[in-house]
């Protein structure tokens, strides 16, 4: 199995992928919303504030992860994990856990501070992410699943407060996707 970045050379697959991912698994609606969430976070995103890493097994792409850009009123550099897509198939093989990990370590070797997501506590935490609050840690926009806010450090330092409003890349800053 190959983990690696993506020079955005495979984009049509990469979106085939979250679409078909997410129709499997939430239906065809959430599938397309996912599927466009995608096309416009590879479409329109600066180079310098998006990384796309995918898992290959041989030729296939079974997986993908994107990490775009967070901003907050502080020094910190932040990155939202968000989304990940394993093929329906290769589901249940460690591969998400394995991707995640890689795109952390190469984000880490980028000089990234802090990793967030929004998800299900019980598989991001099993790979280093922490619940947060909020309070803690403004999200760009009211969040309606408050308990799947996660966020992990990737220096020496443990996670700290940031006081101060945050802002997401413009394909994520649609209320409906927080």
């Amino acid at each position: 199995m190959y983990y690696g970045i993506d020079e955005k050379s495979q984009s049509e697959t990469i979106i085939e992928l979250f679409t078909q991912t997410f129709s499997d698994s939430e239906g065809q609606n959430e599938g397309k919303v996912i599927g466009q969430l995608v096309s416009e976070l590879l479409e329109s995103t600066k180079s310098e504030d998006i990384f796309t890493f995918i898992a290959k097994d041989e030729n296939e792409i079974v997986g993908s992860i994107l990490f775009t850009r967070l901003t907050f009123e502080s020094d910190k550099t932040a990155f939202l994990l968000a989304p990940v897509a394993v093929s329906t198939q290769s589901q249940g093989k460690g591969i998400g856990q394995a991707l995640i990990k890689t795109g952390l370590e190469a984000l880490k070797q980028h000089g990234v501070d802090l990793v967030f997501t929004y998800g299900d506590p019980s598989f991001y935490t099993k790979i280093g992410f922490e619940r947060i609050t909020e309070q803690e840690f403004q999200a760009p926009l009211p969040l309606s699943y408050p308990h799947g806010w996660m966020a992990q450090s990737l220096t020496e330092q443990p996670l700290a407060a940031i006081a101060g409003s945050s802002s997401c890349v413009e394909a994520f800053d649609k209320p409906e996707l927080w």
